[in-house]
């Protein structure tokens, strides 16, 4: 499509490119109001070790923030999520300061002062005039294009437009707006250093209110001009079946009522029908209930607000598309994890179907004339891949998972789309073999989503079948005359690391760790965990017996002696360049798992078997090791992962499955009886 080609010019995962110059050792924020804070905890947390100054006019402001840092630090050491040499490192050398001379021998400044044109601008003028020329200079603004923002900067290359969301130490997605005199150089170095600080950032076009903020913004305004209809607190219970938190529910949680005013009259320059609504001027707090309270919505009014919300909502996904302002991946994501929609745009539109799309636009333009509609057929707008990015990288596809925000799990959506690139691309002659990698620093995949699992607890055959239907991608794998390999960039667990070592060879940067939690949900790891490992690896047998039994976790550098793992890199550059080596090393000699009979050592299953302070089942374990054995004395692979099935639909039946399924969704420690 002409978006990837004109907003992501180099590579869909910003990663697999090794970066022009190394992450900054010192950082500006300037503004020390709502958001810079944020950003600038974020900066911290990601690279404890920077020195942070922290910019503003008013004293009081950076008092504020002060506080602000030391109130998230103690209540991340009391949950305990990081440890208190980390949180002195985060509080240490950040400058609270009014002297924007501060800035002068940083790499990187960020504003992110009121949304005002000149008053950045003037902002932009003093930056400019300290730093060096290498410094990188962006702005925070949500609305104002680039263009126009650093219209009166000397050196416009080195500036482009960085758009956060709130919370921003915590939200992950940050826009990078792609405009005409950016370097290109930028773009890469901004874009590698945020997807390597944890954060996603999404290429977007130079365009008012740019890519997500044009969802929002109008998705509130439409729902001010749906007071005429009905109450703030009926429209947002309408919502709540597409969002977490109804419009008017956000707007007073951010006091977002001048925001629209501004951006939407911003966006009049495209059309009247952009012109925000009038009692937005007039109302400070709106008089909704909190998401989940009983309202009572007539069916009239449920349906033209949910028509006119859905219309609103479509239209400016498909003027997005049409005009190439973000890409279908892009916009589909940030909707759920900026916006807080439960489904993208284009799910609900394939859950709903083109017949219902199109009677809803219709409806919405004969309402709200002069709003953008689809310039495509609807199959167009669902051509895309919602979980996975495709790169092509040396004659290799770079397959990535995206699913950051659940440490890349996987589901079966996940599972079919790598299956359609294995598939489609099996037979090209111009594709050497595929790298199979995780997006981040953090996960190669957590495992698999509990997805239907609970429906089939105590149904044998029905969790059989479920197990033979996930393992369809390691099935294709095996059969397969193009290597494939794992490029394992964090933690693999559970069923992620099933997807791994049916890969052709696996490579891993020396942080990663591998494990099979199964054991603690009373169940086993279904499709080649209780299998392929002994096969493939003898020498790590007795390890594996204790990763499936008890839970232990398997560092990097054991997977490397075992011979699980071929090669140990230190960054996820040099993963990629590994993972593709061994691509080609593999070109006419891929590694088959072994088929036949193996020998095993006994496995010994403990008096009181635990996984740290955690009591496991005995029975649990007893059938995790009546299938290791089974699958041993198998006289075919296929037969060995049979068994693997079986295993699995006989935990599925125990008390100690629907225990352990039960404490994870119910977010507590499981207690196995027996």
């Amino acid at each position: 499509m002409e978006s990837r080609n004109t907003l992501y010019r180099k590579s869909y995962n910003p990663l697999i490119s090794t970066p022009s110059k190394p992450m900054p050792k010192e950082i500006a924020v300037i503004g020390a109001g709502t958001i810079g804070p944020d950003i600038g905890y974020y900066l911290k947390t990601a690279l404890p070790d920077i020195t942070l100054h922290l910019v503003d006019v008013v004293e009081a402001q950076l008092k504020n923030a002060e506080k602000r840092f030391a109130g998230y630090v103690q209540k991340a050491v009391e949950k305990k999520k990081f440890k208190e040499d980390k949180a002195r490192a985060i509080l240490s050398n950040i400058n609270y300061t009014l002297d924007y001379g501060s800035v002068k021998n940083c790499q990187l400044v960020i504003e992110a002062a009121t949304e005002n044109l000149s008053l950045k601008q003037r902002i932009f003028e003093t930056v400019e005039s300290l730093v060096s020329r290498d410094t990188i200079i962006t702005s925070n603004t949500s609305s104002i294009p680039a263009s126009r923002i650093f219209s009166k900067m000397k050196a416009p290359q080195r500036a482009t437009v960085t758009h956060f969301f709130a919370p921003a130490w915590r939200s992950l997605p940050v826009e990078v707006i792609v405009w005409e005199k950016v370097d290109q150089e930028v773009l890469d170095y901004l874009f590698q250093m945020f997807a390597a600080t944890g954060k996603v950032p999404l290429a977007t076009d130079d365009a008012i209110c740019f890519m997500l903020d044009r969802i929002f913004d109008n998705w509130c305004n439409e729902a001010a001009y749906l007071l005429e209809h009905a109450t703030a607190s009926q429209i947002d219970k309408v919502a709540e079946e597409f969002v977490f938190a109804g419009p008017f529910y956000v707007l007073n949680m951010a006091n977002g009522n001048p925001i629209i005013i501004e951006t939407n009259t911003l966006q009049m320059e495209e059309g009247s029908h952009y012109r925000p609504a009038g009692i937005l001027a007039s109302v400070d707090r709106w008089h909704t209930q909190r998401p989940g309270s009983k309202v009572e919505v007539p069916e009239k009014v449920r349906s033209l607000v949910r028509d006119r919300l859905l219309g609103i909502l479509f239209s400016q996904s498909f003027d997005i598309i049409d005009r190439n302002i973000g890409t279908m991946e892009d916009l589909n994501f940030g909707c759920q994890i900026a916006l807080g929609f439960r489904k993208g745009p284009f799910d609900i539109m394939r859950e709903i179907g083109a017949s219902e799309v199109q009677r809803i636009m219709g409806r919405f333009i004969s309402e709200r004339p002069g709003f953008p509609t689809s310039k495509n057929d609807f199959s167009f707008y669902q051509r895309f891949n919602r979980f996975i990015l495709v790169d092509d990288h040396k004659g290799t596809k770079i397959i990535t998972i995206r699913r950051p925000q659940a440490m890349n799990a996987l589901s079966d959506e996940v599972n079919d789309e790598i299956l359609s690139v294995l598939m489609r691309y099996s037979d090209d002659p111009s594709v050497e073999g595929f790298v199979l990698t995780g997006y981040g620093t953090s996960a190669f995949s957590a495992g698999a989503d509990i997805g239907k699992f609970p429906q089939m607890l105590g149904d044998k055959d029905a969790s059989i079948r479920y197990a033979m239907d996930c393992a369809r991608v390691q099935v294709f794998m095996d059969k397969m005359q193009k290597p494939v390999v794992a490029a394992v960039n964090g933690i693999a667990l559970g069923g992620g690391l099933e997807l791994a070592i049916r890969c052709h060879r696996i490579v891993a940067v020396k942080r990663a760790s591998f494990q099979f939690p199964e054991v603690t949900l009373g169940i086993l790891p279904a499709i080649g965990g209780c299998v392929v490992p002994y096969r493939n690896w003898p020498k790590g047998a007795k390890m594996f017996h204790e990763m499936l039994c008890l839970g232990r976790p398997m560092t990097a550098l054991e997977a490397l002696e075992t011979g699980m793992v071929s090669k140990l890199v230190d960054s996820y550059p040099d993963l990629i360049e590994a993972a593709v080596g061994e691509v080609m090393a593999m070109k006419n000699s891929i590694n088959r798992i072994p088929e036949g009979k193996i020998e095993l050592p006994q496995v010994v299953i403990p008096q009181e078997p635990k996984a740290g302070s955690l009591n496991l089942s005995k029975e649990t374990i007893s059938i995790i090791a009546k299938t290791i054995e089974e699958g041993a004395a198998a006289n075919s692979l296929d037969e060995a992962l049979a068994a693997g099935y079986r295993g699995f639909g006989e935990t599925a039946c125990t008390d100690a499955a629907k225990e352990g399924i039960g404490s994870f969704l119910q977010k507590r420690k499981p207690v196995f009886s027996k």
